[in-house]
């Protein structure tokens, strides 16, 4: 089995790892901005921190390293293919939503919602949009 299948798997694991959280996480958004009562907001906002904490952060930080890994091993042949950049851009988009809603959890934190519930019901999408198309640049690598 060759270094870059092993790193692939693993890649693909840690993403699917990070989207579950990436998925979830507005979910709890959309939860939390709804709750009333004291206690239900404290539950949500351990339940937020703990899952950005402990399973995206983590998530994150092994599909990038093992992504550029995979880069560097073929930046020769990638470096010149239109798909890869705009793959590129897509993740660094999906890390900026990843910190954005770092800034989310530490506004419930505060008692200062400064989403709406309609809001959050459409970031919870954002990701989707992010995921299919990353998906689709890297199965048919159409330009």
């Amino acid at each position: 089995m060759s270094i870059y299948l092993t790193l692939k798997a693993l890649h693909l694991i840690s993403v699917v790892t990070w989207f579950a959280g990436i998925f979830y996480l507005p979910r709890l958004f959309v939860y939390h901005a709804t709750a009333e009562d004291q206690v239900s907001k404290d539950r949500f906002v351990i339940m937020e921190t703990k899952l950005y904490r402990l399973i995206m952060n983590p998530s994150m930080i092994v599909t990038l390293v093992l992504g550029v890994w995979m880069l560097w091993l073929n930046w020769t042949g990638l470096s010149n293919q239109t798909w890869i950049w705009l793959k590129i851009v897509l993740v660094i988009t999906l890390i900026g939503y990843h910190h954005y809603c770092l800034g989310i959890i530490k506004a419930f934190i505060r008692g200062d919602a400064r989403h709406s519930e309609k809001f959050l019901r459409i970031f919870n999408e954002v990701p989707v949009l992010i995921l299919v198309s990353v998906v689709f640049l890297a199965v048919l690598k159409p330009f």
